[in-house]
């Protein structure tokens, strides 16, 4: 048989197919990213967007991803000038994103067919995920669905939750510290976004 080297990156559409293995449906992948808070996970997701960039694309893998995303958030109308993506895992000093970006991100997810997969994947308080120990015995029990995140000095959640009246509403709040600051910190922290969280469960109770 003819036998010709293998350049790094390519395959040989000529030889036989030895295994093959299925990934799990998307909607499972994000459920893991979401409730275990998997960054292992959300980085390849992230990476995978490269494969709906053109075929004429040129850059990284990383290059392609970002500018498949932003093309997305230009479609849904969301603004994202001050978006920083570094390595898509949300583990990076260098990332940025506003409140009001992720209230928009989230606000457009709800068109799309996949909206209640989306809800589905998030932690719910209270119940399970990243925040099975948060929001236990408030308003906010049962009725928020949101997405933790945590650096030293940075803490963050955004997601949706049912109010008194069963309206779903859409929240996103960012606190961040200066470097240097101990652990009491991040619990100070954690309260405050929890806060918010009951807040908007009782929303609409008594006319509030």
């Amino acid at each position: 048989a003819q036998v010709r080297e293998r350049r790094e990156g390519e395959a040989l559409a000529d030889l036989p197919v030895q295994a093959r293995a299925l990934a799990k449906p998307l909607s499972e992948l994000v459920r893991d990213i979401n409730k275990r808070s998997d960054n292992q996970i959300t980085r390849m997701t992230y990476l995978a967007l490269a494969e709906k960039a053109p075929k004429d694309a040129s850059g990284t893998t990383a290059q392609k991803a970002d500018a498949v995303m932003r093309n997305w958030l230009r479609s849904q109308g969301v603004r994202a000038d001050g978006l920083v993506v570094d390595n898509g895992s949300g583990l990076s000093r260098s990332e940025r994103v506003s409140a009001q970006t992720l209230v928009d991100t989230l606000a457009a997810s709800l068109k799309s067919k996949w909206a209640a997969e989306l809800q589905a994947s998030l932690p719910i308080a209270g119940v399970d995920g990243t925040m099975r120990n948060r929001g236990t015995d408030t308003a906010a029990a049962e009725r928020a669905r949101v997405k933790t995140g945590t650096l030293r000095n940075a803490w963050a959640l955004a997601g949706y939750v049912r109010d008194a009246n069963d309206q779903l509403l859409i929240v996103a709040a960012i606190v961040n510290a200066d470097p240097g600051k101990g652990e009491e910190v991040g619990r100070k922290a954690r309260k405050v976004l929890d806060e918010v969280l009951v807040w908007a469960a009782a929303s609409r109770e008594q006319g509030k």
